[in-house]
C-alpha cells in the first residue's frame, strides 16, 4: 500500500469505527424501546445504519481496501436484520463490521509507521 492510500484508509477506518461502534449501541438499546415507539425508532436507526453504509462505500471508492468491502457487506446484513426486528444478530454483524474497519486501520497504520509518520 502507497502512503497515500494508508492515510486514507487510517482516516476512513477510524471515522468508520466510531460510526458503527455509535450503530452498534443504538441498536441494542432499540430492543429495549416500548412497542409503541420501536417501529419510528427503527426506521431512523436504518436511515443512520444506511448512511454509515454509503460512508463506508466511499471509503472503498478512494481506497480499495476489501476491507471497507467486507464492511459495506456487513452493513447490508444489518440493516436487512434490523428490518425484520433480529436486533442482536444485526448487532453482531455490527461487531463484524467494526472488525473488519479496525483491520483496514491497522494495516495501513503500519505502513504509516514504517514510515515513520506515526
Amino acid at each position: 500500500m502507497d502512503l497515500r492510500t494508508a492515510v486514507k484508509s487510517y482516516q476512513f477506518a477510524e471515522r468508520a469505527k466510531s460510526e458503527l461502534i455509535v450503530c452498534s449501541q443504538l441498536t441494542t438499546a432499540l430492543a429495549g424501546f416500548p412497542d409503541t415507539e420501536r417501529p419510528g425508532a427503527r426506521r431512523m436507526l436504518i436511515m443512520v445504519l444506511e448512511s454509515v453504509r454509503s460512508e463506508l462505500e466511499f471509503a472503498y471508492r478512494g481506497t480499495e481496501r476489501m476491507e471497507f468491502r467486507k464492511a459495506i457487506s456487513l452493513m447490508s446484513d444489518a440493516i436487512s436484520l434490523t428490518e425484520s426486528d433480529s436486533y442482536g444478530a444485526a448487532s453482531l454483524k455490527l461487531s463484524e463490521a467494526i472488525s473488519a474497519a479496525t483491520t483496514a486501520a491497522q494495516g495501513a497504520w503500519q505502513v504509516l509507521s514504517e514510515n515513520g509518520l506515526i
